[in-house]
């Protein structure tokens, strides 16, 4: 299972509980976040804890701080490790939040690298520049930073985060600009035969390539950078928050969505969700405000009201996607298909062929422009870009090493 999948329900509690501190809603992340995480035993082959080493590559002079928080998967716990991987529960929280326990490593300087160990965790491991995180404990645990909110207190810190499961069939690790893409980074994992899979790095020139794109596209996409005082770029919303904080408007898809529910009153939409069950589809066609799906006998199996931006950014709300066989899979489909825009050129879904994704004019700008500038053209630019694997994702079942390159600013 894909770490983003793991992290989701891992830190679907914490992440709403920012807004008790920063006044925001659940991270992009967590909002399609379902399932609570089950305790997962440990294997002999995967060791409790592997070696992690940060490679410094960025050309930046600040001092770096590393976090690694998330789920001990053996107990259920919510904690932090430290560098020997030895894993620290968070102690109680308050109401109004009060400050976490400083789990902070400090990381490599520029050119060099460092090797910690990470334990058996469903989680993130955080990175900043120059200043430490402010994290926050309530009393149901910890408060995840949420940008978009201008009086976070980590709203002007230069950070970026990896997500990772860690457990008895492996390691999986991935790049993730879900929430925001910021700091540069790319992960990998080192199998038992010495060869390491690698992805997130951006292809040269891709950091400031993929600012420009913003920038350069019409309807406000650029005002999903933000910056601070002194004028660094700290990065850009995903367009989800971008709504939720008014930087973007709230009818940017809306014109899409109405061609799509035109295209189906009178056509019918194929979605087969699953990949290696080719005979299991479902069939939609829109009727007023609604769209429902169908299955081979004709039976509506799940309904979906009409969505707004906002839902398909966040592939939640109108487009929620629970962890069960019918719904959520059709919806992850759906959201798919929305943030590609695939679904007017294509009545059979998924589309997976990148070729035909973000050709309308009408799309999501921000996922186009970081695939587009991704060297593997791999990336988790919105919650299930998994569909058609098309994720920044490496795997191994008996990882012997993780690594995570800090990349340059160009």
């Amino acid at each position: 299972m894909p770490p983003i999948r793991q992290l989701l329900s891992s830190l679907a509690a914490t992440a709403v509980l920012a807004t008790a501190f920063a006044g925001a809603g659940p991270t992009a992340t967590a909002r399609a976040a379902q399932a609570p995480v089950q305790p997962v035993a440990p294997r002999a082959a995967v060791d409790a804890t592997i070696p992690l080493t940060l490679k410094n590559n960025s050309a930046r002079g600040e001092q770096v701080y590393v976090y690694n928080i998330g789920t001990l998967l053996s107990t259920g716990q919510q904690g932090w490790a430290d560098a020997s991987g030895t894993f620290h529960p968070w102690p109680a929280g308050g109401n109004p939040p009060t400050p976490a326990p400083d789990a902070s490593i400090a990381g490599p300087a520029n050119g060099q690298s460092k090797t910690i160990r990470m334990p058996q965790f469903s989680g993130r491991v955080y990175f900043s520049y120059g200043q430490k995180l402010d994290f926050r404990l309530t009393t149901g645990g910890l408060v995840q930073p949420a940008v978009q909110n201008p009086s976070d207190p980590n709203r002007n810190i230069l950070f970026n985060w990896t997500e990772y499961t860690l457990n008895g069939a492996g390691l999986w690790i991935n790049s993730t600009q879900v929430d925001m893409f910021s700091a540069p980074y790319a992960v990998g994992v080192k199998a038992p035969d010495g060869t390491t899979k690698t992805t997130g790095h951006l292809k040269a020139g891709g950091y400031n390539g993929f600012l420009n794109a913003l920038r350069n596209q019409s309807g406000g996409w650029g005002n999903l950078i933000q910056t601070r005082a002194d004028g660094t770029v700290l990065r850009a919303l995903a367009p989800g928050h971008g709504i939720e904080s008014g930087a973007l408007p709230a009818s940017v898809m809306n014109d899409y969505i109405n061609r799509v529910w035109t295209k189906y009153a009178s056509s019918t939409l194929t979605v087969t969700p699953f990949g290696d069950q080719p005979n299991t589809k479902y069939f939609g066609r829109v009727s007023g405000n609604t769209m429902n799906f169908t299955n081979s006998a004709g039976a509506v199996v799940t309904s979906f009201q009409k969505p707004d931006a906002d839902s398909v950014f966040g592939c939640y709300k109108l487009l929620d996607a629970p962890n069960d066989l019918v719904r959520g899979p059709i919806s992850r489909t759906l959201c798919a298909g929305y943030n590609r825009s695939t679904l007017l050129s294509n009545a059979n879904q998924p589309d997976t062929s990148s070729a035909n994704f973000y050709q309308d004019g009408v799309t999501n700008h921000y996922a186009r422009a970081i695939h587009a500038q991704m060297a593997d053209g791999k990336a988790y630019a919105f919650a299930f870009d998994d569909v058609g694997n098309h994720e920044s994702l490496v795997h191994d079942g008996d990882p012997r090493e993780a690594f995570i390159t800090l990349d340059p600013f160009s």
